[in-house]
């Protein structure tokens, strides 16, 4: 195996229910991840209760497409 060349420096944290704010490198401003709509919905979440944010799978998806 190869010289590891990078190592990514992330940080999480919780906000609550399923808010998280993480801080990624080269971004100045943190990234959101909760849900919304059906994700929402599935994980029983009351409408409303909880600002929405795009999941953690529509970041993959994104992330992925490019």
């Amino acid at each position: 195996m190869g010289d590891v060349v990078y190592v990514s420096q992330v940080r999480i944290e919780r906000e609550g229910g399923p808010v998280r704010r993480s801080y990624l490198p080269a971004e100045s401003e943190p990234t959101w991840y909760g849900s919304h709509g059906p994700v929402a919905e599935h994980y029983g979440h009351e409408p409303g209760r909880y600002p929405e944010h795009a999941t953690t799978l529509d970041h993959v998806v994104g992330a992925a497409g490019g």
